[in-house]
């Protein structure tokens, strides 16, 4: 990974950070003049490489489900990633794997559905096939409770 790519995460990470530190300075609540920064209560279709990298830097906590349309484990496995994304803190992305085999090679799925949880902008979780609702919550509240 590039040195400026580095610097721009910890940039970011750092005006989060401050961002934070302001809303629990103001009793939990933003300021006025603060943008509320909201997760989308729906999975977001990933359509490349650069927009992959715009959601990834701009959520905390991003799980990004690697799937196929033909794949019977990531049909299983859809009504829990649109649950996750309208009931979790994080934002959920969705990668189909034949539309975009490089990215998809780039995270790792070997096999589908592989799921990669982000924090702060790095891998830090993988799994793969179908996982419970109760497997996913509990990865995405360990990574969502460590910012």
């Amino acid at each position: 990974m590039s040195d400026s790519l580095e610097d721009e995460r910890a940039q970011i990470r750092e005006q989060k950070k401050r961002e934070l530190q302001q809303r629990l300075e103001n009793g939990g609540e933003l300021g006025a003049d603060e943008p509320a920064t909201t997760t989308p209560s729906e999975p977001i279709s990933i359509k490349g490489q650069s927009h992959f990298e715009e959601v990834i830097n701009a959520h905390t906590v991003v799980l990004v489900d690697c799937y196929a349309d033909w794949c019977g484990p990531c049909q299983m496995l859809e009504p829990t990633i649109e649950a996750l994304a309208e009931e979790s803190d994080a934002a959920v992305a969705k990668v189909d794997v034949d539309q975009h085999q490089v990215l998809a090679q780039q995270l790792g799925a070997q096999g589908v559905p592989t799921l990669v949880l982000y924090a702060d902008g790095e891998p830090v979780e993988r799994t793969v096939g179908a996982q419970t609702k109760g497997q996913l919550e509990g990865l995405i509240e360990r990574h969502s409770s460590q910012q």
